[in-house]
């Protein structure tokens, strides 16, 4: 699943691609995408209306629109964005349409394609966001939309039960972090994924916080991390890079990059497949 850095990167080509631009036709083929409202309401929402800004909350993508209301886009498992000329050819399980009005001269289309169907494509009220977004309402801080210090990750972590990794993949704790980047976050803050949250010092808590954000912004420059087994291109088409520069996630069985003393051993934390370093992470 693509998580906030690959979401980031999309949102960045959003902006780049897509705002100020007014969509003026759509298409919906595949129910599923539109099952939060209906294929009507999706093609009555945003046929006319102008794309103002590309937000993102986690891995909620966030459009606001020129009618007052907003676009969530959220690919989940297999969903992909991509900006295409009208002429080109449309890959399978393009579920959404976009049909974007010329700028500078140039014609796009943005194509939402999800193999899997996890994904959703909701045009909603945001006066009306607790009813009708409530996954978005009561999701946690985002470590790099919202003010984020190491005093906020000490006050979350009060009275938290369960494990580290656990609390890291909770969206109602912290939004947008996933198995990839928890794996790298937890190996970079040298903690091994089943410690206790609750008996973590100051110090720790430091630099724990240091390595969500360290790690995050580093996904995001290089375009976030393209896997083998998953689908996630940005908005142009591009794989990311930076599964090229992962210490512990997909390296079980092989000597730890950071220490070069343990090994990366698999085990599952929190119903996750996890990868962690033996000997550097405590």
């Amino acid at each position: 699943m693509p998580e906030l850095p690959e979401v980031e990167t999309v949102r960045r080509g959003l902006q780049d691609n897509v705002v100020g631009r007014t969509i003026i036709k759509v298409e919906v083929g595949r129910e599923r995408t539109v099952r939060r409202t209906s294929r009507e309401a999706l093609i009555d929402g945003l046929t006319g209306v102008q794309i103002l800004t590309a937000t993102r909350r986690g891995k909620y993508l966030i459009c606001d629109l020129d009618s007052g209301e907003k676009l969530m886009i959220h690919l989940r498992m297999s969903g992909r964005l991509i900006i295409a000329k009208p002429q080109a050819k449309r890959p399978p399980h393009t579920h959404v349409v976009m049909h974007l009005a010329k700028h500078k001269t140039i014609d796009s289309e943005l194509w939402f394609v999800d193999p899997r169907t996890f994904g959703e494509v909701v045009v909603f009220d945001p006066d009306l966001l607790a009813t009708q977004m409530p996954d978005l309402a009561s999701l946690g801080v985002d470590p790099l939309v919202d003010n984020f210090t190491p005093e906020i990750l000490q006050e979350l972590f009060k009275n938290r039960r369960g494990n580290l990794k656990a609390l890291l993949l909770n969206q109602h704790f912290v939004a947008g972090i996933g198995n990839i980047y928890a794996d790298e976050i937890l190996h970079l803050a040298k903690l091994r994924p089943d410690r206790l949250p609750g008996r973590l010092n100051s110090v720790t808590l430091a630099r724990l916080h240091a390595a969500i954000v360290e790690v995050l912004n580093k996904a995001i420059n290089a375009g976030g991390s393209t896997l083998k087994d998953t689908q996630y291109v940005d908005l142009d088409g591009q794989v990311g890079n930076y599964q090229d520069e992962h210490r512990v996630y997909g390296r079980a069985g092989l000597p730890c990059l950071t220490c070069r003393k343990g090994r990366i051993l698999m085990t599952v934390v929190a119903g996750r497949t996890t990868c962690y370093c033996s000997a550097c992470q405590t």
